[in-house]
């Protein structure tokens, strides 16, 4: 097997979020649950590139970036046409930072903020 890196978000309201990036990402959801609490998870691909979206549990040190102020992790999602799915992010309501263009370090690529506080470098290599 090859190792891989699955992040996981955590996000305020988790259905929400999972429908969020169903309509802006076109993401399908694998497999998920939600607790008798209500706290929802789901793993998520968007294109094969897989994510986990859960709702924050700051019991267990996972809080959503509305309330620690930010974030410290961007997400590359690298897709063979940046340009559509940004533009399918930005008619769901994700927040443009900068548009997808050819960048002077070798990738096109934009930068967004989705509705939950997470940012995302959508691109691809040139």
């Amino acid at each position: 097997m090859q190792s891989f890196i699955i992040p996981t978000l955590s996000v305020s309201n988790g259905a929400a979020a999972i429908e969020f990036y169903k309509t802006a990402f076109g993401a399908i959801v694998i497999a998920g649950n939600t607790d008798p609490d209500g706290s929802t998870v789901a793993e998520l691909s968007i294109e094969g590139a897989r994510i986990v979206v859960a709702d924050a549990s700051p019991r267990h040190g996972n809080s959503a970036p509305e309330v620690l102020g930010g974030i410290s992790v961007r997400i590359g999602l690298m897709v063979e046409n940046p340009d559509a799915l940004a533009e399918r992010a930005i008619a769901a309501g994700i927040k443009t930072v900068y548009q997808v263009a050819d960048q002077p370090y070798g990738y096109r690529l934009g930068h967004f903020i989705d509705p939950y506080g997470h940012h995302w470098e959508i691109g691809k290599p040139l």
